[in-house]
């Protein structure tokens, strides 16, 4: 027995510490959890390779294939489908005297294969050799009343992401001249050499996932595997934030609280969602007596952030195409997916603010929504400060981002992506996720029908919100039963190994210092009083 395999008291194997365990690799049969044993969706894929595990099988002792590098492969695999459903919309066709990029007859939407990062490569002018994100600007329905001056509308280190992508397309159009490179339209260059990146960017987060989940590496293989992956992997630059966030909390549960806080404040810098990940933090702090580590991470997320954007900041040539990323988030209305457009596709309701004049923001609908939000993460931070035992990181993680996706006026499609990593570390419920993920997937065909027109034989609007409905139902269904398990934490799978959370970094084992108790504790009776009896006259 290793030394890392003593007995615990109760007779069962004691966890490694954070950090000890260097890799799956290195995980025995009592080290980890092995789903086809405990998972009958996995028992029932794994019938065609042989079946469960044995008994007497050898475990962790292949010389290369770990449970992270399976992973990693079934990544491979679900990265190419993605790549396969958006590649109808990279088709060219000769139209008589040059290639053009064949959108004809509503394609994206018929083959549902359409992609914000095909026409943002001209929307945003990065097809130009001068371009520079937020100084560049241009004029959207120039000439009209509605004109609008324009900039590049995303996060930092997303608007840069896509300017040094168009580089790379500029120098691969240079030498696809001189006969060195297949010949392409520079938009499909673009698209593939931005699908490359990101597709690193989601093999990073399966890597940091599969590291924090230490029992549980074989749940990395959910995440590769999951439909959404399949449909949204390429829709927009989300896996780049996903990638910080995974490494964030990979860094959290390694105790390393410093690069927890940069790897956080360049994902906010890439999408906001990653800064949700500090409150949960504080509140597992504030409960843990732990807030020296909180203050230690916000302060260097704060500094990664500030350091990515200053440059962008001070200079006043810069500073107004920096805004506007807050700017059109401010003025956007509610959004096809979003819960306050059912509400007045449903019921008739003119929203919050009625109609919008145009270049104003929903005012009331910003307010209401935020509000919302700020309700839901009192209420999560409640349930961190009142349940009788400590919840997990990732368990009140995925409620906090669930939330804002939730009570958000916009809910992107590609946005359930945020999700995946979180899901699989928060409740890995095989059977559970799968059916999640894939209702949430199939949102993306209605929606496609929906923009596709009723005209052009798509479907009404109804159908598609009607799928919005169950997708929204399915992820608070996840969300009451995170909190049904944070009440019962005896039915947490992954409480089951020995150890308070494989992500807890600082806050594991730590005893608790701030609790909410409801109900008040009887006052203690006072001692009842003895008097010495005096001895009977004889």
């Amino acid at each position: 027995m290793r030394p890392d395999e003593a007995e615990s008291p109760t007779g069962a194997v004691r966890a490694p510490e954070a950090g000890q365990v260097s890799d799956t690799a290195v995980l025995t049969e009592q080290d980890r959890v092995l789903p086809s044993r405990s998972e009958s969706l996995a028992r029932y894929a794994a019938t065609p390779l042989g079946g469960p595990v044995g008994a007497h099988a050898a475990i962790g002792r292949h010389w290369f294939w770990t449970p992270l590098r399976v992973a990693l492969l079934l990544a491979v695999v679900g990265l190419a489908l993605g790549w396969f459903s958006k590649a109808a919309c990279v088709q060219q066709y000769n139209s008589g005297d040059k290639l053009e990029l064949d959108w004809r007859s509503g394609r994206p939407y018929v083959a549902m294969c359409y992609s914000d990062i095909i026409p943002l490569y001209t929307a945003e002018r990065l097809d130009q050799p001068d371009t520079f994100p937020y100084k560049t600007f241009w004029y959207d329905d120039e000439g009209k009343p509605t004109q609008q001056l324009r900039y590049m509308e995303y996060p930092v280190l997303t608007g840069m992401f896509q300017w040094v992508n168009a580089k790379l397309t500029h120098g691969y159009l240079e030498i696809e001249k001189q006969g060195w490179l297949p010949t392409a339209l520079p938009v499909v260059v673009y698209f593939t050499i931005s699908a490359l990146w990101l597709s690193v960017a989601w093999l990073i987060t399966i890597w940091f996932t599969g590291r924090t989940a230490r029992h549980r590496p074989w749940d990395a293989g959910l995440i590769a595997l999951s439909p959404l992956v399949a449909v949204h992997a390429f829709t927009n630059f989300d896996t780049l934030a996903t990638a910080f966030a995974a490494g964030a909390l990979f860094a959290w549960s390694r105790k390393r609280t410093g690069w927890a806080g940069i790897l956080i404040g360049l994902g906010a810098a890439a999408k906001l969602y990653p800064a949700f990940l500090l409150g949960p933090l504080l509140i597992l702090c504030l409960r843990s007596g732990r807030v020296r580590a909180w203050w230690q991470t916000t302060g260097l997320a704060v500094f990664a952030w500030g350091i990515s954007n200053i440059w962008l900041i001070i200079p006043e040539q810069y500073r107004q195409g920096w805004w506007e990323f807050f700017r059109r988030n401010a003025e956007r209305g509610a959004d096809p997916d979003s819960i306050y457009n059912v509400l007045q596709k449903f019921t008739g309701w003119d929203g919050f603010d009625g109609i919008v004049p145009f270049g104003e923001s929903p005012h009331w609908l910003n307010l209401v929504s935020g509000a919302l939000f700020v309700a839901c993460c009192l209420g999560i931070a409640f349930v961190g400060l009142h349940a009788g035992t400590r919840p997990r990181v990732a368990q009140l993680c995925f409620l906090v981002v669930a939330a804002f996706l939730l009570t958000n006026k916009v809910w992107s499609p590609q946005y359930s992506l945020w999700l995946v990593p979180l899901a699989a570390l928060a409740i890995p419920r095989w059977k559970l996720l799968l059916a999640w993920m894939t209702v949430d997937a199939l949102v993306w065909a209605p929606r496609m029908m929906y923009y596709l027109g009723e005209d052009n034989k798509g479907l009404p609007e109804e159908w598609f919100l009607g799928t919005v409905v169950a997708r929204d139902l399915a992820v608070i269904g996840l969300c009451v039963l995170i909190i049904h398990e944070i009440y019962h934490p005896h039915l947490d799978r992954v409480r089951r190994f020995p150890g308070d959370d494989p992500a807890g970094g600082v806050l594991e084992d730590a005893p608790d210092k701030i609790v909410i108790t409801l109900t008040p504790k009887s006052p203690t009776p006072p001692p009842a009083e003895t008097h010495d009896k005096e001895p009977a006259p004889a």
